[in-house]
This record gives C-alpha cells, sequence and structure tokens, in this order.
C-alpha cells in the first residue's frame, strides 16, 4: 500500500520446514499447541526499538551505513519520531509479533529542557497507543536510557554526583509511568554505566547503597501508582566500563537480598551478558529459576572470537533448547517473554535485511521449543538425574537434608563402619549425544 517502507514485503506466513522462501516462517507458527499453550503464548517475542529501528550502522571505526529516512539530522526531530514509529508498526505487523519493548530516548528525541523531553515523550506515546489499539501489538517491556547522554558517564544511581542521581530518578519516574501508560508487563533497569573504570577512584560501598536506595525507590513508585507489571534488572559484568555491578545472575541476587529487594524485581537475562560473564546461558537461566527470579529473556548471541556484545540474533537452537527446557519445567515466563536484543551486521543494509534477521531468529527459537518439549516428553535427562540423586530421596538422604542428623551423628556413622561409597559415572558424554538427537 503508499507510504509503506518495507515495500514488496506482505505479511509473514509459516510454510514449514520445507519452505525454501526466506520471507516465511518455517518453524514458527504462532497457534500451534505445544504442551497445552500457542507457540506465541510460550515465547512473547517481542521486537527492540532501539537495534532495529535507532542503529545506525556504525562502529568505532565507521560512521552509519544503514539509509533510513528517519534518521535524518537535518529533518524535525519529532517529525522523524513519528516517522520511525509509523514504520516499527507496519514491521510489527508484517512479522506477526505480539509484542515490542523500548528505550525512553528511542521513541522520543531530547530536548533541551528536561520539562520538555517529558512533553515529547507524552506527545509520541499518543502516537503509539493509537497504533497498539489498532493493530493489537502490546508492550513487553519499556525502560529508561541511563547510559547514553555524556551526564551519565560516571554512571546514574551509582554517579559520584546526586544531581544526576536526581535527574536519572526523575527520567525513570516518567518512564515507568509511560510504560503503565501504554499497559506494558514489565519495566526493566539496565545499568548500562553503573560500574566503574577503576577502582583508584570509586567508593564501592557509596554506590552500592545508592543503587540499593535506587531501585527502592523504583519498587516504592511502582506501588504508588498501581503498576501491575514485573520490575526486572538486566545482569551485565562489563562493557562500557571495566566492572559493572550486576555482573551475573548471582551477584544481583545477592544485590537484591543485601537491600531487601528480593520480592519485588526479577531478573532479565541475556545470552550475550552471560557468555560475556564466563556463564553458559543454560547456566544463568538455571541459576535463576533456582532462585525464583527469572523474569524475561535478552534472546540474542555473541562471537566467541570477539570479547565484547556483539548482540547477534540467535541461531544456536541447543543453545536455546537447553534454556526453553529450564523454562518449561518451572512452569514458563509468566509476564516476560523473549525480546531481539540483536542489530544487523553493519554490512546487512537492506530493510529487507530486517525481516530476515527476525524470522530467522523466531525460527531458532520455536525449533528450540518444540525440541525441548520433545526432550521433557521422552524424558531421558530428568531420569538420569533424578536417578544420580536418588539416595537423598532415602531415609538417611531425608534426615540429612531435613536438619534431624548432626554433624556428630554423621561422623559416628562412618566411624563405625558405614560403607565407604564409591564413585559413579556422570556419564557426561552419554548426556551429550542424547541432546544432541533433539536440537
Amino acid at each position: 500500500m503508499p507510504g509503506e517502507f518495507f515495500e514488496g514485503i506482505g505479511r509473514i506466513g509459516f510454510e514449514g520446514p520445507a519452505s525454501r522462501n526466506p520471507l516465511a516462517f518455517r518453524y514458527y507458527e504462532r497457534d500451534r499447541i505445544v504442551r497445552g499453550r500457542r507457540m506465541e503464548d510460550h515465547l512473547r517475542i517481542a521486537v527492540c526499538w532501539w537495534h532495529t529501528f535507532c542503529w545506525p550502522g556504525s562502529d568505532v571505526f565507521g560512521v552509519g551505513t544503514f539509509e533510513r529516512p528517519w534518521m535524518d539530522p537535518a529533518a524535525d526531530p519529532m517529525s522523524m519520531a513519528k516517522l520511525k514509529a509509523e514504520v516499527a508498526f507496519e514491521f510489527f505487523e508484517k512479522l506477526g509479533v505480539p509484542f515490542f519493548c523500548f528505550h525512553d530516548r528511542d521513541v522520543a528525541p531530547e530536548a533541551t529542557t528536561f520539562r520538555e523531553t517529558c512533553a515529547r515523550l507524552d506527545r509520541i506515546l499518543e502516537h503509539i497507543e493509537s497504533h497498539m489499539a489498532r493493530s493489537g501489538v502490546k508492550l513487553l517491556w519499556g525502560t529508561a536510557n541511563l547510559f547514553g547522554h555524556p551526564r551519565f558517564a560516571a554512571g546514574a544511581a551509582t554517579n559520584p554526583n546526586p544531581a544526576v542521581f536526581a535527574w536519572a530518578a526523575a527520567q525513570v519516574k516518567h518512564c515507568l509511568e509511560a510504560t503503565h501508560r501504554l499497559g506494558g508487563a514489565n519495566y526493566v533497569l539496565w545499568g548500562g554505566r553503573e560500574g566503574y573504570e577503576t577502582i583508584l577512584n570509586t567508593d564501592m560501598k557509596r554506590e552500592l547503597e545508592q543503587l540499593g536506595r535506587f531501585m527502592s525507590m523504583v519498587a516504592e513508585h511502582k506501588h504508588r501508582i498501581g503498576f501491575k507489571g514485573t520490575l526486572l534488572i538486566e545482569p551485565k559484568p562489563h562493557e562500557p566500563t571495566a566492572h559493572q555491578y550486576d555482573t551475573d545472575v548471582a551477584a544481583v541476587l545477592a544485590f537484591l537480598r543485601k537491600f531487601g529487594l528480593e520480592g519485588e524485581f526479577k531478573l532479565n537475562v541475556e545470552v550475550n551478558h552471560a557468555t560475556l560473564a564466563g556463564h553458559s546461558f543454560h547456566h544463568e537461566i538455571a541459576y535463576a529459576l533456582a532462585n525464583n527470579a527469572l523474569g524475561s529473556v535478552d534472546a540474542n548471541r555473541g562471537d566467541p572470537q570477539l570479547g565484547w556484545d556483539t548482540d547477534q540474533f540467535p541461531n544456536d537452537v541447543k543453545e536455546m533448547m537447553l534454556a526453553i527446557a529450564e523454562i518449561l519445567r518451572a512452569g514458563g515466563l509468566g509476564s516476560g517473554g523473549f525480546n531481539f536484543d540483536a542489530h544487523l551486521r553493519r554490512q546487512s543494509i537492506d530493510g529487507a535485511d530486517l525481516f530476515y534477521a527476525h524470522i530467522g531468529g523466531m525460527d531458532t527459537l520455536a525449533r528450540a521449543l518444540l525440541a525441548a518439549s520433545d526432550l521433557l516428553e521422552d524424558g531421558p535427562i530428568d531420569r538420569f538425574v533424578a536417578e544420580r540423586y536418588a539416595a537423598w530421596e532415602t531415609p538417611r538422604g531425608r534426615d540429612i537434608r531435613e536438619g534431624r542428623l548432626s554433624l556428630e551423628d554423621l561422623w559416628r556413622g562412618v566411624t563405625e563402619g558405614a560403607a565407604d561409597p564409591q564413585p559413579v559415572s556422570g556419564r557426561q558424554e552419554y548426556l551429550e549425544a542424547i541432546l544432541a538427537r533433539y536440537a
């Protein structure tokens, strides 16, 4: 139709595994029932506004390579923001995703004063609301950009200047209310610069206390305005700072417990951040679930040859299958979902490349969901693990777990002739071979 940016591309349909059409799904079938729920409801896929519509294709050695009409620096910034929203919802509808997510600065440009910046966001929200009502596409989560502007060079909540803390707090208040206004299912806090370059100029104890106070204020305001969504914190170990306070799932959980916030926040776990922290994505998902703290997922990947956050679209079915199996065992993501915190490569300059990337990522998630469902249905891994820990379900094992035996009791039992336990094979290679049949 006239005015389309993605001219010639219609609604992406499902054509099945035999299809060779790059503009069709081979595995993502939104209404397919998997373990009693629609595939769309399991995955709750969201397109990210920032990478998809804001990134110009630049890197540290070169300017942007993408020619997007809404990125014209000479044009009126609010007109460009409205055009970007038009293109975004054209993309959402043609791709057939149920959700999107954004930073405040993604959808509305900053002005010369904070008051006018807020007014700009409010005006763009009216435009977005009309598109949401027409299309049925919903907001998975919103978040405030507390890292891009030079004022946040030394952090936001952890900044040595309380004026920056106050600015960040005011920005989060407005963005949280904007997310509430749009019916967002979650609100994310990503401390992009909440860390330090060198400990030589850093009071770590003070900064952590500042961060704890900031997060407490956010939780208080959530309840004050009646926002029913989930508050999420996104772990990341480093980059752009040398060390960030939200290093990994374990660090964030320790932080939340220290400040009594474990009941207020869950975690938005990213694949590439997990690997940068030296963990597998599977580990981070399992750790969060073991602590009832998983909220949502940034679905992307890194490059094993590069030690930085490359934010590529996911294509490893096995990696995703292992994580989704954990999520299925736990009953699903609740209000969370899978968003593609991923961007095109700098040479992928065509608008159609956005479709190829998202279709590939959605098919990867769909294949992983189907494989995880089969793995759980057949149960070879679960049976092995149950057998491996079966002794803990004997009377003696339960007495140890439930505190009925002391260290003295166990010492006495061993000294009085308890059988000398012998090692049992963990069968790692056997289990890896089984996994290869599903992925």
